[in-house]
């Protein structure tokens, strides 16, 4: 098993999905339940791949693997461009599982749910198929270890969801899907300027011969030689390729518009993955490669961190929509993570990519339940919501449940997303500390305004009793067997992640002490 794994466990994890697209337009159009199905029992043939490979991840030393969770694991390093000296190299490591997980969970779970809430134009066929696309380009970006690998995974997601949000999405449709393209593409062209500028700028030598390359691992070492002024406008391009996708303050507008205009799944799929994409890249990309730079621009990935966390709970706290005031908690959430790898030290990147997981999961779990409730109310309007403890008690408590741990609430993942975030700013690994400690106290006023907004929507929400209008509705119904099979297991995740933190931060500290802060000299060294 060990050695068929080593061979083609990341290329199946990867291109199943693909596998299941291939049958899937063989397919008639009009054998919905057949294509459902194939979807489904793809999504899982991704997932047990992915629970073979983590049983058999080595997470602790051995004498194949010295660093345990911290090596690179089931590597495949193959030629593929040789004219510019590309590699298909796939690695799975500490950082990249915690996430790679996430995104094998969650993809069956939105199939799941969509069992029954297709939305309209009715297309099963075209919807699934879109979602097992945006599965492979996903699960692809968190394993590539080859710049061109990675950016031709990056930007397969953008076709997908552009035509889930155009075609299937709310009233603005068209607006939301062409600005998430335009805001995503013109990031993509500065960080794909970036990565050729490291192509030709860092050679490296392999056996006495110098040599262009687009792997990461030996950019890490080639980069190096560059100039400060160099490596800091390179930085300077991925950062606005990765900070786009987060998104970071203040290119998060086509965030609140994605999102609300987005089908449920899309939300789902958008908060629970996708806007890792761009915090991953940081994480795996820009810092350890171009350390130096990274120094110089944390002062300003900070501030703008910090501002986000507050611009964002601001604006929630002016919504008058469910789903738009979730998108803008995305914007403050994300904060947090980008305040943590803006820290530039181990325990700041490891509640960060910690703060991944936990944001995935419990925004995840509130697009799904504001899909859930405009089903049910036919609105997301704040001020006619209400009631849900009378009338959908199951609802109203899941509502409870998430809405706590998106505040921070001990005892469920939010909190170890956010508070080792804060707490790393206190001794970041850059020369200006002190300003760093005014970005502590910031981004915890910033979780007293999250504690705000999300308290008064639970409570418009949930208490009280349903508005007249919908007293004698029929469509106020409590949990389908559907919606429990999809919400169960985040709903777990949450609360066991809350009280055993160590199942993530064990997994990614060796992966981010060998793979990232290595990297990164220490202040006055």
């Amino acid at each position: 098993m060990k050695s068929f794994l080593d061979s083609w466990g990341l290329t199946l994890a990867t291109f199943l999905p693909v596998v299941g697209v291939a049958i899937m337009l063989v397919i008639p159009k009009a054998e919905e339940q057949l294509h459902k199905v194939v979807a489904l029992v793809t999504s899982l043939a991704v997932g047990v791949m992915g629970v073979l490979l983590f049983t058999n991840f080595a997470y602790t030393a051995s004498p194949r693997y010295p660093q345990g969770s911290g090596d690179f694991q089931f590597v495949i390093d193959k030629a593929w461009i040789t004219f510019i000296n590309s590699h298909y190299h796939l690695a799975l490591d500490g950082i990249s599982l915690p996430l790679l997980a996430l995104t094998m969970l969650v993809v069956p779970l939105c199939i799941i749910y969509s069992w029954n809430h297709f939305p309209e134009p009715h297309n099963p066929k075209a919807f699934l198929i879109l979602v097992l696309i945006l599965e492979t380009g996903m699960i692809g970006t968190f394993l590539a270890e080859d710049l061109i690998l990675f950016f031709v995974f990056f930007e397969l997601v953008l076709f997908p969801m552009y035509f889930l949000i155009g075609i299937w999405g709310g009233e603005q449709r068209q607006y939301a899907s062409i600005k998430f393209f335009l805001y995503t593409l013109f990031g993509s062209a500065l960080m794909i300027v970036s990565f050729l500028a490291l192509y030709f700028l860092a050679p490296v030598s392999i056996d006495g011969q110098v040599v262009h390359t687009f792997d990461m691992q030996l950019l890490s070492v080639g980069a190096r030689t560059l100039s400060t002024t160099a490596g800091i406008l390179i930085f300077g391009g991925m950062f606005m390729g990765f900070g786009i996708k987060v998104p970071i303050f203040p290119f998060h507008t086509w965030l609140p518009d994605a999102h609300t205009q987005a089908p449920t799944v899309g939300s789902v799929i958008l908060a629970a993955v996708l806007l890792k994409l761009g915090t991953y890249g940081f994480v795996r990309i820009a810092v350890p490669i171009l350390p130096v730079a990274a120094r110089t621009w944390a002062p300003y990935i900070g501030a703008l961190a910090v501002i986000g966390i507050i611009y964002g709970a601001l604006c929630c706290l002016a919504q008058t929509d469910m789903k738009r005031l979730i998108a803008f908690s995305s914007v403050a959430h994300m904060g947090y993570v980008m305040l943590g790898i803006a820290s530039l030290t181990t325990f700041g990147i490891n509640a960060a990519v910690f703060g991944m997981v936990a944001h995935g999961l419990i925004t995840g779990m509130l697009f799904f339940l504001a899909g859930s409730v405009k089903e049910r109310y036919h609105t997301l309007e704040i001020k006619r919501l209400g009631g849900m403890l009378t009338s959908m008690p199951h609802l109203g408590w899941i509502l409870g449940i998430t809405t706590m741990a998106s505040l921070g609430l001990p005892g469920l993942a939010g909190f170890w997303g956010e508070f080792p975030a804060i707490l790393s700013a206190w001794q970041a690994n850059v020369a200006n500390v002190g300003l760093f400690r005014g970005y502590m106290v910031v981004a915890a006023i910033g979780t007293v305004l999250a504690a705000g907004y999300l308290l008064w929507l639970y409570q418009r929400a949930a208490f009280g009793t349903p508005p007249e209008e919908f007293a004698n509705d029929s469509h106020l119904h409590d949990v389908t067997v559907l919606e429990w099979v999809a919400w169960l297991p985040m709903l777990v995740g949450i609360v066991v992640l809350g009280f055993f933190p160590n199942l993530i931060f064990k997994v990614t500290d060796p992966a981010v002490i060998t793979h990232v802060i290595s990297h990164v000299v220490p202040v006055g060294d």
